[in-house]
Formats: structure tokens, C-alpha cells, sequence
């Protein structure tokens, strides 16, 4: 029940996990650490369990998540209520907070974005994560909506099929030649394994996945740059660093040139993309949505 959760609690919650420490918490909330430190305790008490990991910074345990995700929806919710009764003043913003991924966010998903009419004068607060991840910023209660390749819905949240972003895998031609065999008989498979590559980050495992696909049991080489932001993975792969999966949308306009050379036309991936929401009935949540939905039907494969 609401009267289990006052929200002077819930919101001081909130608070500590956004701004990462009591102390901070404290400056935003414009009273003592001690009184942030007093009312987490209280609801902690009240709950019957700890939630929150006292790190630097702080992070929500599971249950603490749960109770970080009312404090955003009731804030957001509070928010509509106060522009539907004419409440707010003419500068008044709407936050609306989305984890996406970084592939996405650097092809087609900013246009999308355009497309959210402007009198709703929504603001954006983007979480930069793996599509494989990002359902974790939901069930966290860190985002209101996330890009994500899951199918199954975070507990209160909806879930619509976006489509298929397609990767292929490319080198700079120098590289092709000189360690793929390219203008040569040399099968891919017997080369690729052993080739530099180039990786987004440690969990990035599309090359290996390639590599699998043609020689079972085989992976990437060891012999891998981590480059962690989608441009400068296209940099990377075009300056001859390693071969790579980039997304169709930016590795078409380099092949058209001649920048890069695809590696195998018959081995593209394609990696299924959905939105997750919160199920919350909020004008500015349902035209992200929707705006959202339009741009991915026109850039990704169905």
C-alpha cells in the first residue's frame, strides 16, 4: 500500500541512487546526510530489506531497484498530472530517461527522436549500453525505456519488435590483402582466426560469433583493439587497425567507395531489436514510443 512507502522516503531513495552518495543526496535534497542517512534506514526498516549497496558510488540491490522504479514512475506521473492541469510554467521540460545502444545511437535512432512533437518539450537523458544489457537499466528502475534484443518483458514494462539491425563483416582492402588472402585462392576460413581484429569492448562477441560460423571451435584472434564508441569502431576498422562486424548502415557508404571490402557477402548477421517501456499511461513516453517505432521501420530490416 502507498501508506506502507511515504513518499518523502521513496523520493530520498531516489535521490541517493541518482546522485551516487548520501552526501550529494544531501546538497539536492537541501538537508543534512544525516537526515538522508535516517530516512533510508527508515525505509529500509520499513521494507524488511536492504536497499542499497553502500559503494561509491551507491548502487540499488534488486529490492531497492523495484522501489527506485515507483519513485521515477510516480515522479513522471506526478509530472503529466501537473502539464494536464496547466501547473507547470511555459519553461517546464520533460525528462524522459532511454538506454540505448551505441550502434543504434550513432545510425538511426537520434532521428527518431526529431520526430517527438514539440510542444511536449521532452528532454532526453541517453544510457549508453550493449543491447544486451540494457533491459538491466529497467529492471533497475535507472531508465523508462531501453532499445534491447530481449523479447521478454522487464516486470512492468511492454515490449514491441522494432526489426533487424544488420551487421557485415569488412576490412580496409590493404588489410584484406595482407592477411586475408583477398585477389588470392586462400579459403576465409583458414585466415580469419588468426588476423588482428577489432572489438567494442570486452563483451563484444559478434567476431567470435563470425569466426564460429565458419570454422567451428575457432575464434577471433587474440590479437583484438578494444574500440568502445561506434564511430571510432568504423575509424578503427577503415584505417586497416582489424577486420570487423560494423552495422550495414555504416559500413555501405565505405564499401560504395571502396574504403572497405566485405569479407563474405552470404555471412551477415542480423540482431533483433525491441523497445521496452514502462507500462505508464504518460503523453510523453507514448510519443517517444511512437516516434521511435516510425524511425526503426524505415532503418532496420523487418
Amino acid at each position: 500500500m502507498m501508506s506502507d512507502l511515504p513518499i518523502d522516503l521513496v523520493r530520498t531513495l531516489l535521490a541517493v541512487v541518482d546522485e551516487g552518495t548520501f552526501d550529494a543526496a544531501a546538497g539536492a535534497l537541501h538537508v543534512t546526510p544525516s537526515a538522508v542517512s535516517q530516512r533510508v534506514k527508515a525505509l529500509e526498516q520499513r521494507t524488511g530489506r536492504v536497499l542499497l549497496v553502500r559503494t561509491k558510488p551507491v548502487r540499488p540491490t534488486e529490492s531497492g531497484a523495484v522501489i527506485v522504479r515507483f519513485a521515477r514512475q510516480l515522479a513522471r506521473l506526478e509530472q503529466d498530472a501537473h502539464t494536464a492541469l496547466g501547473m507547470t510554467g511555459s519553461a517546464e521540460t520533460t525528462r524522459v530517461s532511454i538506454a540505448v545502444n551505441a550502434d543504434s545511437l550513432a545510425t538511426w535512432f537520434l532521428p527518431a527522436l526529431t520526430r517527438v512533437p514539440e510542444e511536449l518539450r521532452a528532454c532526453y537523458e541517453l544510457r549508453r549500453e550493449d543491447e544486451d544489457h540494457t533491459a538491466q537499466l529497467l529492471r533497475e528502475g535507472l531508465v523508462m525505456a531501453a532499445v534491447t534484443s530481449s523479447p521478454d518483458a522487464v516486470a512492468g514494462c511492454s515490449v514491441r519488435a522494432l526489426g533487424r539491425m544488420r551487421y557485415l563483416p569488412v576490412a580496409s582492402p590493404a588489410f584484406a590483402r595482407r592477411w586475408l588472402g583477398a585477389g588470392s585462392d586462400v579459403p576465409l576460413r583458414e585466415v580469419i582466426a588468426d588476423a588482428p581484429v577489432v572489438a567494442f569492448d570486452r563483451r563484444d562477441d559478434f567476431q567470435d560469433a563470425f569466426v564460429q560460423k565458419l570454422r567451428r571451435g575457432h575464434r577471433a584472434s587474440a590479437q583484438r583493439h578494444f574500440v568502445p564508441t561506434s564511430e571510432g569502431f568504423v575509424d578503427a576498422v577503415a584505417a586497416g587497425m582489424g577486420w570487423g562486424m560494423l552495422p550495414a548502415a555504416q559500413a555501405e557508404p565505405l564499401l560504395d567507395v571502396g574504403r572497405l571490402v566485405l569479407l563474405a557477402p552470404d555471412r551477415s548477421t542480423e540482431v533483433p531489436l525491441f523497445w521496452q517501456q514502462w507500462k505508464l499511461d504518460s503523453p510523453a513516453l507514448t510519443a517517444v514510443a511512437e516516434a521511435v517505432a516510425a524511425a526503426a521501420a524505415g532503418a532496420l530490416g523487418t
